[in-house]
């Protein structure tokens, strides 16, 4: 395959694929400067891992796995604090409800996920995009098991924390 037809079929994935690697960056951005530069790095490493590909696992669990790693190692890196951002600002993804009160458990609820740890809101992201089970483990490289007793436990800490 000739380079142009990689980097044609590169552009197409990330086309398709910019809203999931937008959600996982915000997940993990502190303000719009990180959130542009955590996409970036996701696709660089995207551009990098991409002739490596193999099929292995469905696409997007490759990209969510690559773009959580991204994230992880960039802060790991910067050794800088989270801070919870405001889910208000751009990202070209609409985050908001009309309906006021759904906006504002939307902005609740990503407000505690924020909280939680790098993990457990790896967890919360690929079950809140309604991954199974089975693809959370292939993307986080834990087992199944340990997805849903983490999920469980997640839950329960976002409960006790809903009712502060």
């Amino acid at each position: 395959m000739d380079t142009q037809e990689v980097e044609r079929q590169f552009i197409a994935l990330i086309t398709a694929n910019q809203q999931v690697i937008y959600k996982v960056c915000y997940v993990y951005a502190t303000d719009d400067y990180t959130l542009e530069e955590l996409y970036q790095e996701t696709v660089i490493n995207l551009w990098k891992a991409f002739p490596k590909f193999r099929g292995d696992s469905k696409i997007s669990t490759w990209i969510y796995r690559i773009g959580m790693n991204t994230c992880i190692s960039y802060f790991r890196k910067s050794s800088s604090e989270l801070r919870t951002i405001p889910i208000s600002f751009d990202l070209g993804v609409s985050l908001t409800y009309e309906d006021s009160d759904k906006n504002y458990y939307l902005q609740e609820l990503y407000r505690m996920i924020n909280k939680l740890g790098k993990l457990e809101r790896a967890l919360v992201l690929l079950w809140l995009e309604e991954r199974s089970y089975q693809e959370i483990s292939d993307i986080l490289g834990i087992s199944k098991n340990n997805v849903a007793v983490k999920l469980n436990r997640i839950k329960e800490k976002l409960k006790t924390m809903s009712n502060q």
